[in-house]
This record gives C-alpha cells, sequence and structure tokens, in this order.
C-alpha cells in the first residue's frame, strides 16, 4: 500500500491537538487503502504540546514527533517535516483545522491518476480574517504576482499532497531563509488547485502577528524578485537627471539675469528629498545584502532537541 507523510507544524497547539487527533482517526481510518506516517513538528511551544505528542506516539506509533531547540519558524518546521518524511506521498498541514483533513481524500484521488504531481488548496475567500490583514494580504500577492517570475495564488494554503519526486525537488533548495510558497511554486511540477471556503481555528489563537506576516512578506520578496533592485536604481537615475536639470536651470538664471536664484526653502526641500531618495535605496540594497549575509553564514535551518524518529 502507499504510505503518506502528513507533515504538521505545531506551536502553543495544546488545545488544537485533540481536535486534531480525532480529525485524524477518522481520515485514517477512512482511507484504508494506505497507510499513514504523521510527522508531528514541535517548534519549541511554551505549552504541554511537546507532552501531548509524546502521548500520541506512546498511544499510536504512526504519530511521530520531532522538537526543535528553539522556535525556528513554521517554514523551519516544514523542512524538517519534509525531510524526515518516508512516504511516497507528503502532505502538509496547519494542526488547529484551518485546513480540513477529509480534503485529503480527493487530493490523493487525483493525484493518484498521474496527471498531476501536486494538489494544493486555496481559500475561497477571507472570512473571519480581520479587514486589514485580508486587504495587505491581497495586496502582497498583487505585488509578489507583478514582480516575480513565480506566480504565487491568493489565498493559497501550505496544505497540499506531493509526489515523492516533487518533496526531492523541494529538498535541494536549501537556503536558511525560506519562503516555502515561493519555493512550491519556483520548483514547478504540475498543480491541481482546489478551492475550499475558510475555516476558523478549532482552538487557540493565530500564531502570525502583523509584525511577523510583514517580516515575512520582505522575505518573499527579497527571496524570489529583484525587481526592487531596478526600481532603486531607476529612482536613483531620475533623482541624478533632476538635479542635472535645477543645476542648468541655475546657471542659465544666473547667465541671463546676474542674479542668484531666489527659493532656498525649496532648493532645502530639493535636497531633503535627494537624501530620501538615496537612504529608501539603500535600505532596499541592504535587505538584499542582509539575505546574502544570512545565506552566506549557513546556519543549519534547525536544530532538534527531541524526536522519535531515528536520525
Amino acid at each position: 500500500m502507499d504510505l503518506i507523510s502528513l507533515i504538521i507544524p505545531c506551536y502553543n497547539e495544546q488545545e488544537s491537538i485533540p481536535h486534531l487527533e480525532k480529525a485524524l482517526n477518522e481520515l485514517t481510518s477512512s482511507m484504508s487503502e494506505v497507510n499513514f506516517e504523521i510527522i508531528l513538528v514541535d517548534n519549541c511551544s511554551e505549552d504541554n504540546t511537546l507532552k501531548m505528542m509524546k502521548e500520541l506516539h506512546e498511544k499510536d506509533n504512526r504519530y511521530q514527533y520531532i522538537s526543535f531547540s528553539r522556535n525556528f519558524g513554521k517554514d523551519s518546521s516544514m523542512y524538517a517535516g519534509l525531510k524526515a518524511s518516508k512516504g511516497d506521498y507528503v502532505a502538509v498541514m496547519d494542526a488547529d483545522l484551518q485546513d480540513p483533513p477529509e480534503l485529503l481524500k480527493e487530493m490523493y484521488a487525483i493525484v493518484k491518476t498521474g496527471e498531476y504531481d501536486c494538489v494544493a488548496t486555496k481559500r475561497g475567500d477571507r472570512k473571519g480574517e480581520p479587514w486589514l490583514r485580508s486587504v495587505l494580504a491581497r495586496m502582497f500577492y498583487g505585488l509578489m504576482n507583478k514582480i516575480s517570475s513565480y506566480e504565487i495564488v491568493d489565498g493559497a494554503r501550505d496544505f497540499r499532497l506531493m509526489t515523492r519526486q516533487m518533496v526531492n525537488g523541494i529538498l535541494k533548495l536549501e537556503e536558511s531563509e525560506r519562503f516555502t510558497k515561493g519555493i512550491f511554486s519556483w520548483v514547478g511540477f504540475r498543480t491541481k488547485w482546489l478551492t475550499f471556503e475558510n475555516h476558523e481555528r478549532v482552538a487557540g489563537e493565530t500564531k502570525l502577528p502583523m509584525k511577523s506576516a510583514f517580516n515575512y512578506a520582505i522575505r518573499g520578496i527579497v527571496a524570489f524578485s529583484t525587481v526592487p533592485l531596478v526600481m532603486a536604481s531607476g529612482l536613483g537615475i531620475l533623482v541624478f537627471f533632476a538635479a542635472i536639470l535645477y543645476t542648468l536651470y541655475v546657471i542659465i538664471f544666473q547667465l541671463i539675469t546676474h542674479e542668484a536664484v531666489s527659493g532656498y526653502p525649496s532648493l532645502m526641500c530639493v535636497m531633503l528629498f535627494g537624501f530620501g531618495v538615496i537612504m529608501m535605496i539603500l535600505g532596499v540594497i541592504g535587505q538584499y545584502m542582509a539575505q546574502m549575509y544570512l545565506e552566506i553564514k549557513n546556519r543549519p535551518k534547525y536544530i532538534i532537541r527531541d524526536t522519535s524518529i531515528e536520525q
């Protein structure tokens, strides 16, 4: 029988795990034609998440766990799960049941036809999400698809089922600062998209505050587009020519009228604008240099403190 590895990143999910266990047990019972390997990745939770993972493992050997030495982020959790997985097919989903596990039946049936290498999911709406977060998310996806060569579907979830071939392709991308949605797109492969209605968390609160979401968006832009660098260069050139034109205006005015050009306040405004543009350009370049700096150090993407999986 086929083996499906199900990777579930967790951070402070003690309230969600009982609901998750029930949903997964129902799913695995209804898909008796396949075997399951469930890999729970604990991102150094501060509650009883790890303890509950260990209890699940003792009760049912299909449940395996990996626990990090600190919070390395969700993308590192997914990478660790992908690396540890042994399945013919590998799925990623959230622990809070915002990703409906029952969809895996349809996803498996589609990928088994051989027509697709991946079945991915996206939300049909953002019901239940704060309006500001929804607006900013749509703006981000729109911007990414304009400045990047790789399409990132608006509303795309990490919830997907992939073939072993696609997973092996993803594991070849070993950058430390990972933007997994972009990586899924970059590796290619034939992908079928399924749309489902937005589900609210079964328990607990979101683990991605606005600040973290903003930093994640910046990481994605820097990792998958060089357009900001081109725009910064173009803006620098534009300001340079504007400065030349203003200088020519001052010289010509002086030669014709033999009077000094008035307008000290406006001159200061122009200078401050120029300095502001320069600082903005340096900031854009700095983001790319910071990304390069982090990659050059080649630090591990995560460190495992405890696991039930043989290393």
